[in-house]
C-alpha cells in the first residue's frame, strides 16, 4: 500500500488515497493501529483516507493509533488539504470536505505553488452537556464545573468542535502529570464516548500554551480541534479576546472565533515522505 508521512505542527498522520486503494472495512481499524504504533509499524497520531464525496470535493476519515474512528480532526484535514492539492487530485485554492462533523470549507495559502498553511472553517462549537456528549442531570453548558478523578478536583469547560474536549486551566504546564490525569479524565465515566483533555496557561488576552491529551492517541505535540475549543472555553471563561495565537509543543495555531459563531483555524501543514508498506 502505497502512503504519505505528513504532520500539522507535530501531529502526524498517514495518508492514504483510498481512491486508488481501497482498504476493506472491515480491517480498517486492525491497519490502522498496526502502521500507527512507532515501534512496528510507520509511526503516526493517526490513518487519514482520501475517499470520494458525494456532497463535497473530498472525503475524510480519520482513524486513530487504538484503532477507533474521530469524527473530525484539524491537523488532520489541514494533511489532507495539502495532499489533494500538491499530489495533483484537486487544483483549486479552496475545498470542501466531508467529515464526520459534516463539510468544512478550505482556504490553501500556496509559496511557490505548494500548499505552506491552511485556512480551516471548523465551524460552529456545540456547548450544551448533550453535544458534548457528557452525562447529567441538566442539559447546559459545561462551563467551570467540577469534576473528580484520580484524587483531584479539576474545574472543566466542555466544548465539542464535531468531538470531545475538556478545557482545565492550569499555570504549572510543565509539572502537570499529564499522562495520569489526561487518561483519568479521557475515560471519565462522565464521557459515554470518551474526551479528549487540554491543560492551558493564559498568557494574555491573545495568546494561551496548552498541553494535549488525545482521546485514542495519548500525549501529541498539537491538536487542531482542541486548540479551536480551548480558544472558545477561554472565551467563555471570559479569559481572552476573539482571536488568539495557541502555543502548542509542536508550533502554533492561529483562532478566531467570529461574529457569526463559526470558528476559523490557521495553520501550517508539512509532508515527510512518502512510500510503501506491506499489509
Amino acid at each position: 500500500m502505497k502512503f504519505t508521512k505528513m504532520h500539522g505542527i507535530g501531529n502526524d498522520f498517514i495518508i492514504v488515497d483510498n481512491t486508488l486503494q481501497v482498504l476493506p472495512e472491515a480491517n480498517i481499524a486492525e491497519v490502522s493501529a498496526r502502521l500507527n504504533h512507532r515501534k512496528f509499524g510507520i509511526g503516526g497520531d493517526g490513518l487519514i483516507l482520501v475517499l470520494p464525496s458525494k456532497i463535497a470535493d473530498f472525503r475524510m476519515r480519520m482513524f486513530n493509533p487504538d484503532g477507533s474512528e474521530s469524527e473530525m480532526c484539524g491537523n488532520g484535514i489541514r494533511c489532507f488539504a495539502k495532499y489533494v492539492y500538491d499530489h495533483n487530485l484537486y487544483k483549486d485554492t479552496q475545498i470542501k470536505v466531508e467529515t464526520g462533523d459534516g463539510v468544512k470549507l478550505l482556504k490553501l495559502n500556496l509559496r511557490s505553488g505548494i500548499v505552506e498553511t491552511v485556512r480551516v472553517d471548523m465551524g460552529v462549537p456545540h456547548l450544551l452537556r448533550s453535544e458534548i456528549p457528557m452525562r447529567g442531570d441538566d442539559d447546559k453548558s459545561v462551563i467551570g464545573e467540577v469534576l473528580k478523578a484520580e484524587g483531584q478536583k479539576f474545574e472543566i469547560t466542555a466544548v465539542s468542535m464535531g468531538n470531545p474536549h475538556v478545557v482545565i486551566f492550569e499555570d504549572n504546564l510543565d509539572a502537570l502529570p499529564l499522562a495520569r490525569y489526561g487518561h483519568a479524565i479521557e475515560n471519565h465515566k462522565s464521557f459515554p464516548k470518551r474526551t479528549n483533555v487540554h491543560f492551558v496557561k493564559v498568557h494574555s488576552t491573545s495568546e494561551v500554551t496548552m498541553r494535549t491529551w488525545e482521546r485514542g492517541a495519548g500525549e501529541t505535540l498539537a491538536c487542531g480541534t482542541g486548540a479551536c475549543a480551548t480558544v472558545v472555553a477561554c472565551i467563555l471563561n471570559s479569559k481572552t479576546s476573539r482571536n488568539v495565537l495557541t502555543h502548542l509543543p509542536g508550533g502554533d495555531l492561529r483562532i478566531e472565533w467570529l461574529g457569526d459563531n463559526r470558528v476559523v483555524m490557521t495553520g501550517s501543514a508539512t509532508e515527510v515522505f512518502s512510500g510503501e508498506v506491506a499489509l
